[in-house]
This record gives C-alpha cells, sequence and structure tokens, in this order.
C-alpha cells in the first residue's frame, strides 16, 4: 500500500481532478517546483483562467476608450484597468512560491509589480481629481466606492513595504513582521474584489453610458472569471488555516 507522503507526491506531480473534484482543482494546489522558473507561475493551473479574465477586461477598457476621441479624462479608465492588470499579474506570480529562495524571488517580482500598479493608481485618482468638479465629487456608488478602494491601496501598499522591508523598525522585529503577513494576504484578495467591483460601477456612470457603452455583464463575466482564476490558486494554509 502505498504511504500519504507517496500520495502526495504523486498528487503534485499528476495533478488529474477526480470526479468529486471542482473543474478548477482543489485550492491551493499548484506549487512551483524546484526547477521550474518563475516566469511560467504567470501560467501554471488555473492562473490562465485569471489571465484571460483581467486581459478580457483590460482589451474591452482600452477598445471602448480608443474607439472615441481622447480627452484628458480617458487617462482615468485606461491607467486603472492597467494598474489593475499589473495587480493580478503580481498575485499570480508569488501564488505557487513554496520554498524560501521561490518566495523571495517572488516577493521582489511582485514588489515590482505593485509598484507599477501603485504608480497607474494614483494617477488614474490625479486625472479624475483634477478633472472632476468639486460639487460633483463623490456623488455616484463609482466614485464613493474609488475613492474608498484607493486609500485601501495606499494602506496595503505601505503595510507590504514596511513588513517586508523595513520590519524592524515599524513592527519591532523581523518576526513580527512575519506574523502579519496572513493579513496581508486576505486584504489583498478584497482588495480586488473592491477594485473590481469599482470597475463594475463605472459602467452605471454617466461617462460610461454617454460614451464608453461598456457592458456591465460584460465587466461581470471577466471579473468573475479572473476571481476564479486566482480563487482556485488560493493556499489556505498560507493563512495559518
Amino acid at each position: 500500500m502505498a504511504s500519504t507522503t507517496e500520495y502526495s507526491e504523486d498528487r503534485l506531480a499528476n495533478p488529474i481532478p477526480n470526479e468529486e473534484e471542482s473543474l478548477l482543482g482543489s485550492n491551493g494546489r499548484v506549487a512551483q517546483k524546484e526547477t521550474t522558473p518563475i516566469h511560467l507561475n504567470f501560467l501554471t493551473g488555473t492562473a490562465i483562467v485569471a489571465q484571460a479574465g483581467i486581459w478580457v477586461l483590460f482589451a474591452i477598457i482600452w477598445s471602448a476608450v480608443f474607439s472615441h476621441d481622447l480627452i484628458f479624462f480617458s487617462a482615468h479608465p485606461l491607467l486603472n484597468s492597467s494598474a489593475l492588470l499589473l495587480q493580478v499579474q503580481a498575485i499570480l506570480v508569488l501564488q505557487p512560491t513554496s520554498t524560501p529562495r521561490q518566495k523571495k524571488i517572488g516577493t521582489h517580482i511582485h514588489f515590482a509589480f505593485l509598484l507599477l500598479s501603485l504608480a497607474g493608481f494614483i494617477s488614474a485618482f490625479v486625472v479624475i481629481e483634477l478633472n472632476k468638479d468639486p460639487e460633483h465629487r463623490l456623488s455616484s456608488i463609482h466614485g464613493v466606492l474609488g475613492f474608498i478602494t484607493y486609500i485601501l491601496i495606499i494602506i496595503q501598499a505601505l503595510v507590504g513595504v514596511a513588513q517586508f522591508w523595513i520590519p524592524k523598525w515599524v513592527f519591532g522585529s523581523a518576526e513580527n513582521g512575519q506574523k502579519i503577513y496572513k493579513y496581508h494576504r486576505m486584504s489583498g484578495y478584497v482588495l480586488l474584489v473592491l477594485e473590481l467591483a469599482a470597475v463594475a460601477a463605472a459602467t452605471q456612470t454617466t461617462y460610461n453610458i454617454y460614451v464608453l457603452n461598456i457592458a456591465l455583464w460584460a465587466v461581470l463575466v471577466a471579473s468573475v472569471i479572473t476571481l476564479l482564476g486566482i480563487g482556485a490558486r488560493i493556499k489556505l494554509s498560507k493563512f495559518g488555516f
């Protein structure tokens, strides 16, 4: 009879789902092997599903914007969608890492993507602030949700930098910084949902209704596909469960 260890290793080497598993497989099943290049993390397992969803959403927004005359405000959806695309890449590259070396390399790539993503979100916020009349600021669900999301993005970024780069200064020790890793991961996934919700809410704004005409259902479908692809790769063990 095969041991539990042998069975587990066989499952990793031959990830074929049984009849009782979902089509996306069990949560957190994909793990980066020692010899696997880290760039393959962008496509392994259900990452391809997430990539399909986020790239379709990206294409929907960009094609809608460029099918009309470009104005100063056009930069807002272009920057936001680019930042969101980069954030998804940052998540995908880090999810399958398992060894300390992989995690270190993955975290550096994760940081680089999120740094560019943060720059995109901040730039998009500046565009809307310069373009919006004071009396119409925060006058829609999209405006309120977007503003809250921008604040949370900055907080998430600051916590991430503090816990990885300067844990001793902020938390007293590297060990204390590591204790909040799981909360940083949780909030990151919640933040992604909020960002996609803000995109969906944007379809109900005057600018979209009378200019871009991006369908709500298209945004929702692309968002759900993205979340399914990412969600199926979540390792619950990293949350301490």
